[in-house]
């Protein structure tokens, strides 16, 4: 799911540091930590640190951290209906892609340094790692790695990369909206390849991300439940009409029943996706239309493998709310008739 740069975040954290110099008397004590030291013996010291602080915890105090801390509180979705909605899902998803599973870690600036997202939002580790906080960044390392495998054989080779991951994700930032967690489940698509011309490796990509979630919402919601798909281009050059009749005219054929349209006003998501991306939809009992899926192209392979020539598209979905928003499944959603403009999109 993308996460998107906010300002404040690094303004607010350099006061607090600001502070703990001036309180410590050591001007510039973050700067020879992270500059004067190296890797392993900043990690050392840390280790150390913290090694020193666990021992002087009382099991009291362990406890009391676990009734309070937002980041370790069990979910309060039943691991069934997240099992229930993953079994839908990976029935659905397309023999192209290889599903995998992540590691509770990944490199230290996975997400700041791939993607435009403040280091501070990903919960950093003192084994120079971080908590997965976005397995579509994740996905994007190893799509590198398996592209630059194909490119040392072939310099142009155009073979492609579709991986999937479903996974327990944990943002440090905190969200007004209560209903936004600390840590949730979210499956994640990822296609990698080398520009073929026309936009045909983005086209067919999104194609077979949109289709995948189409299908499995519509497997596990029924098909009471109004569906929608929206289209946005960032890109300088008018390509709507391109877009439309290849990408969301053929969808909307296949997938009777989704209200599928192109968005041109859409401005979320500028700066962090490329240029082509989308949202899906679905419309509650509530009559509010909720955002379930966001998706889009990005530029993370050609910074990581250092050429213009790749493209990369991700998307995600959140698990959580899919099992929150929709509880009962097919069940109890027959909005068959619903008016899908009725609704309000809501994040």
């Amino acid at each position: 799911m993308a996460q998107l740069q906010v300002g404040g975040v690094g303004e607010h954290m350099s006061k607090i540091i600001e502070r703990i110099e001036r309180e410590l008397r050591v001007p510039g004590l973050v700067s020879l930590l992270a500059e004067r030291i190296e890797p392993t013996d900043l990690q050392s010291v840390l280790l150390e640190v913290y090694r020193e602080r666990a021992l002087r915890r009382r099991p009291s105090d362990v406890l009391s951290n676990y009734e309070t801390n937002r980041f370790v509180r069990p979910s309060a979705i039943p691991p069934s209906r997240l099992h229930d909605w993953e079994r839908v899902a990976f029935s659905q998803l397309p023999p192209e892609f290889q599903l995998l599973a992540l590691s509770p870690v990944c490199p230290l600036g996975t997400n700041s340094v791939v993607a435009p997202v403040d280091q501070n939002w990903a919960v950093s580790t003192t084994r120079n790692t971080e908590v997965v906080s976005d397995s579509s960044n994740v996905l994007a390392l190893e799509c590198a790695v398996r592209r630059r495998h194909f490119l040392r054989s072939q310099p142009k080779s155009t073979a492609q990369v579709h991986l999937a991951a479903s996974h327990r994700l944990l943002r440090a930032q905190r969200y007004e909206d209560p209903k936004l967690l600390s840590h949730f489940s979210a499956l994640a698509l990822c296609s990698a390849g080398r520009d073929l011309g026309r936009l045909q490796f983005e086209l067919e990509s999104l194609s077979l991300h949109m289709r995948f979630y189409l299908r499995s919402l519509r497997a596990f919601l029924g098909s009471g439940v109004p569906l929608r798909l929206s289209v946005s281009d960032f890109a300088p050059q008018a390509r709507e009409a391109v877009i439309t009749s290849q990408l969301i005219y053929p969808i909307q054929d296949e997938l009777s029943g989704t209200d599928c349209h192109f968005d041109s006003q859409r401005t979320s998501g500028r700066g962090y996706y490329l240029d082509l991306c989308f949202h899906i939809y679905a419309l509650a009992l509530s009559g509010r239309w909720i955002e379930l899926v966001d998706g889009g192209s990005v530029d993370w392979t050609q910074k990581l493998l250092s050429n213009s020539k790749e493209r990369l598209m991700i998307s995600a979905i959140g698990s959580e709310r899919v099992c929150t928003e929709f509880a009962n499944g097919n069940a109890t959603q027959q909005l068959a008739g619903a008016d899908p403009a009725s609704g309000t999109k809501t994040n």
